[in-house]
């Protein structure tokens, strides 16, 4: 059995804390049992951590009083089949996929892209495939009807097409993709901002645990499905928690939907701490108070059995 260890960041405050102080950086050793698992290589909202037009976060960061956050990703590795799958092209791709390749080091830089939906955040890294980058060949990327034709009709990514750097693999609601005989992927519609393309979630099937990922969502309400419900089946919930609650940013929270994390929190109000536990926020704006593990209300909702992702953070299935 191995011994992996992961380093948890240094944590972030928001602008609005004013609070500048150093947290300390600490290897926590995590046994891996199983040859399938997902690692969380990013877990910031598509502007990332240092945000554009932020000079503090920008002189935290340079100053070591905060550490970079990477825009939000899932690594899957199936260690027996020798592959490994990313969930999202963010602009941080790069880096990212260098994390999976030290986890992994295949000839193969990456077996498929899982895309969720055309926001910046989620496909832009597409780019870094391209013949001004990589130059890729043939690279599998998972796609729904709408986001195929997006890619497909709109440049710069329809070169990518044309020049086979990326080979589209064509996804439908609810349609299980085999990946091997140990991992299995479902995409789902959620609701969500579909200016240019539709927007899914994943269950993500593994020998013996199975996660969701829904890092985008309106709210909770509008969805079709029980949160809660669709919580209790899985070992593992990566959900949306752009914002923790109203008011956090200077403009009509309104017109970037997304439910809060103490809206999430009221809905699994009355469950135990076990269902709780399966719960896992991802996904930060940079406002977000939960970003520093010292955060009062993070630390509350950890003793009730929340969890707060962290990037390196191993998870088996």
């Amino acid at each position: 059995m191995n011994l992996r260890f992961l380093i948890i960041p240094i944590s972030l405050f928001i602008l609005s804390c004013g609070d500048t102080s150093k947290e300390v950086q600490k290897p926590i050793p995590s046994q891996i049992e199983n040859e399938v698992y997902l690692k969380i290589l990013g877990i910031a909202q598509d502007g990332g951590m240092p945000h554009i037009n932020n000079p503090k976060e920008f002189n935290d960061v340079a100053n070591n009083l905060r550490a970079q956050e990477l825009v939000v990703s899932l690594g899957l590795i199936d260690k027996e089949q020798q592959k490994k799958y990313l969930f999202e092209a963010t602009p941080d791709m790069p880096q990212q996929l260098h994390l999976l390749g030290e986890e992994l080091p295949t000839a193969t830089i990456i077996d498929g892209v899982f895309l969720t939906h055309a926001h910046i955040g989620h496909y832009t890294g597409l780019m870094h495939f391209g013949r001004e980058a990589m130059g890729s060949k043939g690279i599998p990327v998972y796609a729904m009807p709408k986001m195929k034709t997006f890619l497909e009709s709109n440049g710069p990514w329809s070169q990518l097409v044309t020049l086979k750097n990326i080979e589209i693999q064509s996804m439908q609601e609810d349609s299980l993709i085999t990946l091997s005989r140990k991992l299995k992927i479902t995409p789902f519609l959620v609701p969500h901002r579909d200016e240019f393309s539709e927007t899914v979630g994943y269950r993500i099937e593994g020998p013996t645990k199975t996660a969701l990922f829904i890092p985008d969502i309106n709210k909770w309400s509008v969805w079709e499905k029980s949160i809660v419900e669709e919580v209790k089946k899985v070992d593992y919930a990566f959900i949306d928690a752009t914002f923790f609650s109203e008011g956090e940013i200077p403009r009509p929270m309104s017109e970037v939907p997304h439910p809060f994390i103490d809206e999430t929190t009221l809905l699994f109000k009355e469950e135990n701490k076990t269902v709780k536990s399966k719960v896992v926020f991802i996904h930060f704006n940079h406002s977000n108070p939960a970003l520093s593990v010292k955060n009062a209300k993070r630390l509350t909702l950890e003793e009730e059995g929340y969890r707060f992702a962290n990037q390196g953070e191993i998870f088996g299935l």
